[in-house]
């Protein structure tokens, strides 16, 4: 595969000092509780508060600063991702009176975590999205107690008013102003004025991330998400200006981010870095954007639509678009597996995933979709296996479990069987 444009090496290998560091925040919370939170309030965000839950006050205030225009179409994609999650619960049921023999009687029930955390990111933007697409499917999947939390704005001490808005309208009624590492130690193994939960979801810097899977084990939680990215495969039929601006909306996130184009036309390839180049010259974002484009954009060439599937396949990213004629589509969509959301055609923006067509946008990255899909309604439920047995059916199967028992010198799961004989 020719390299029209190459990239620089991205992992998320993780620094020594990193781990050091978050393991040492994670212990101090562990021994000193909200002491802890609220002294690194302070110094990472310069905030100061009496209390780290927000209070009812603090939402109506959040209701009054946001335009009435923006909480309407905060609530129209609400609306289509409460949809789309009620349809996958639908589809994702209990399961009764299985008999792989006579008289065993086996099933499932799809039973819902109680305590969730949904972890909503600050940083340089007001992620608020992200708060519909963690609570909504948590709430609908029956989740008792969704809390979240998220970081304030530096110096203010509050949680950005369009995040508190969606965290409402998604149905979240326990929030807590904070961040970082500290937020993730805090509702894994609880404070004083923090009870805490059985599952974290939710993307976050670094730190966030690291914190989660050190707790992963006192607590589960989604995947360890790394920085955004975006494959495209593209045929002669694209439009680069359309790919260009799919690789820019990736690249935005940060500086770290990565935008994919994978052509099976050169001049097409070309066309697509002259047009990303041209569009950051007026992109806001340009900053970082560039940064993003110039380290880690990459634009390949596929000798055909096979290789390139092939490509996507091996490298899994978190979204995949098929901008490529209408004929081929099917067949591509049966023919790539690993992805964590598919974009089929080019007037299906990656973007649109991101907020409101009603699919998730918390999605796996470098490379965990070969083996984990996305937040959906099903991450917040378990699926808990149950049987039951007629005497005959005991009787009858003893004398099989009993042997492969003592096959494994077992003598107590022998015994065990065999007393079902004897009674």
């Amino acid at each position: 595969m020719k390299e029209l444009k190459k990239a620089k090496p991205r992992t998320l290998a993780s620094a020594d000092t990193l781990t050091d560091d978050v393991r040492a925040i994670i212990d101090r919370v562990r021994a000193e509780g909200d002491k802890v939170i609220y002294e690194l309030n302070e110094k990472f965000d310069d905030c100061r508060r009496d209390a780290l839950r927000v209070s009812a006050d603090e939402i109506q205030e959040a209701y009054e600063q946001v335009d009435d225009k923006e909480i309407e179409e905060i609530k129209a994609a609400a609306a289509n991702i409460e949809a789309f999650a009620g349809a996958q619960r639908q589809a994702f049921g209990a399961l009764e009176d299985f008999q792989p023999q006579k008289g065993i009687h086996l099933g499932h029930r799809v039973i819902p975590v109680e305590n969730v955390c949904c972890y909503v990111p600050g940083g340089g933007y007001p992620l608020y999205s992200t708060a519909l697409m963690l609570g909504i499917p948590a709430k609908v999947a029956g989740v008792k107690r969704v809390i979240a939390c998220s970081p304030m704005m530096k110096g203010t001490g509050k949680v950005h008013p369009k995040t508190l808005v969606a965290m409402d309208i998604a149905g979240v009624r326990e929030i807590y102003a904070m961040g970082g590492a500290q937020a993730i130690a805090a509702v894994s193994y609880g404070t004083d004025e923090i009870r805490p939960v059985d599952k974290i979801v939710g993307p976050g810097n670094s730190y966030v991330t690291e914190a989660k899977r050190q707790c992963y084990g006192k607590v589960g939680i989604d995947f360890l998400a790394g920085p955004s990215e975006v494959l495209c495969i593209a045929d002669e039929t694209a439009d680069p200006e359309v790919i260009a601006a799919d690789i820019l909306a990736q690249s935005e996130h940060d500086r770290v981010a990565k935008g994919i184009a994978v052509v099976t036309d050169e001049k097409l390839g070309l066309a697509v870095i002259e047009a990303v180049e041209k569009e950051l010259e007026t992109l806001d974002t340009k900053e970082i954007a560039g940064a993003s484009w110039r380290d880690y954009g990459e634009v390949l060439l596929a000798s055909s639509l096979e290789e390139a599937i092939g490509y996507a396949n091996d490298y899994a990213p978190e979204h995949l678009e098929l901008c490529i004629a209408e004929k081929d589509r099917e067949k591509a969509k049966e023919a790539v597996h690993n992805y964590g959301s598919l974009f089929i055609g080019q007037n299906t923006a990656e973007v649109f995933g991101d907020y409101a067509s009603g699919t998730n946008h918390t999605l796996p990255t470098l490379g965990a979709a070969r083996y984990t899909g996305g937040v959906w309604v099903g991450t917040f439920l378990k699926v808990c296996t149950h049987q039951s047995m007629t005497a005959a059916a005991s009787r009858e199967l003893a004398p099989l479990v009993e042997d492969l028992a003592n096959g494994e010198g077992l003598s107590g799961h022998a015994a065990a069987a065999h007393i079902r004989l004897e009674k």
